[in-house]
């Protein structure tokens, strides 16, 4: 016969857990408007959306992690950020149909719960939807040890948003001729972190707290730098204008995301130094020896978002996100006749098809 065991001596402390919850709240009440029925820790959350103007609802749904960013995280013991990353990753996508986002679930496992930790994890979750103008009505946090390794954890989000079902953005529009309006990322968002880790880390022999050469701020504070959350942009344009398409380029980069919005026959032509590429791409790619075809085939290379719109609509759809308070967005492209991306402007042009080839 076995001692007396509890729920604590097997890894799991329940009392922790509600430390956590407690420590959470106000942050995640912060998100709540009127539309939230219910309280932290019902079983369900209500929510009533406003259906003002809107005369055919549809729901339009996201998900999606951080991915191995999260290991910068803890490398650098910084958790209050990757929360923000997480509701970008998943609300952006919602964005590109024509939708607002209205409410945000998340899910974090890891090997033991510690109350401050979950705590600064949410309050980044919170800070992200409160800049995706969506509700944080739920989440759950799992206590798994033994299937994670001391310290580490993982992050899933879920974003639901709606649209009128004849505003849905959808790429069917797209002709040749119209544009391509890039709008600036923050840096690498969450995409290319296991190349890059690699790099830095593996290759180099650095750590987070390291300088390196080329970059404004140490590399754990580079690299923790949030994706942003394009909400308020999109929204401003869609008040004046009717995008073709919208892209959010994530994983793949340029030639795994812009075909995604591209009718057959037609290509996107990108012009490459028609924007200000940010610093960490050319180190990654200098200190990596790594070619262009691949650097745009992972990373967004300074651009998060992209608008297709027709060229009658440049001038309006530039002053709606100047309006906005965007600074540097700009036309970047434009839409051919062929298929796939090809990257001009920059020596000899780079054309890759729709399947990444």
């Amino acid at each position: 016969m076995v001692n007396k065991i509890t729920y604590k001596d097997a890894g799991v402390d329940t009392f922790e857990g509600a430390r956590a919850v407690e420590l959470m709240k106000e942050s995640v009440r912060g998100t709540f408007g009127s539309e939230v029925l219910t309280g932290l820790g019902s079983f369900g959350s209500l929510f009533k959306p406003d259906l003002t103007g809107i005369r055919t609802p549809v729901l339009v749904a996201g998900t999606d992690g951080v991915g191995t960013k999260l290991k910068i995280a803890i490398l650098a013991d910084r958790h209050d950020t990757v929360g923000r990353d997480l509701v970008a990753m998943c609300a952006n996508d919602v964005l590109c149909q024509g939708a607002r986002p209205l409410f945000f679930l998340d899910y974090i496992a890891t090997d033991r719960v510690k109350a401050e930790k979950i705590a600064d994890i949410v309050r980044g979750v919170s800070d992200g939807c409160k800049l995706a103008g969506c509700a944080l009505v739920g989440g759950e946090t799992a206590e798994m040890p033994g299937f994670y390794a001391g310290g580490d954890y993982d992050m899933a989000g879920f974003c639901v948003g709606m649209v009128d079902e004849d505003d849905i953005v959808d790429g069917s529009g797209v002709s040749e001729g119209d544009l391509l309006i890039g709008v600036p990322s923050s840096g690498l968002h969450s995409n290319g972190y296991s190349l890059v880790r690699r790099l830095f880390f593996d290759e180099l022999g650095l750590g987070v707290h390291d300088i390196v050469e080329g970059l404004d701020a140490p590399l754990g504070r580079e690299l923790l730098t949030p994706t942003r959350i394009y909400t308020k942009q999109v929204m401003a344009v869609l008040a004046r204008v009717r995008p073709k398409a919208m892209i959010h380029v994530t994983g793949g980069g340029f030639f795994e995301n812009i075909p995604r919005v591209l009718p057959d026959g037609l290509g996107a032509r990108v012009t490459v130094g028609s924007w200000k590429v940010p610093k960490i791409f050319e180190v990654v790619a200098r200190r990596g020896n790594i070619d262009a075809k691949e650097m745009f085939s992972t990373f967004n290379m300074g651009i998060g978002f992209i608008f297709v719109v027709a060229a009658s609509d440049r001038e309006v759809t530039l002053n709606a996100l100047s309006a906005a308070g965007e600074v540097g967005a700009g036309v970047v492209g434009k839409i051919v006749r062929g298929g796939g991306v090809t990257l001009a402007g920059s020596g000899e042009d780079i054309v890759v098809d729709g399947s990444g080839a």
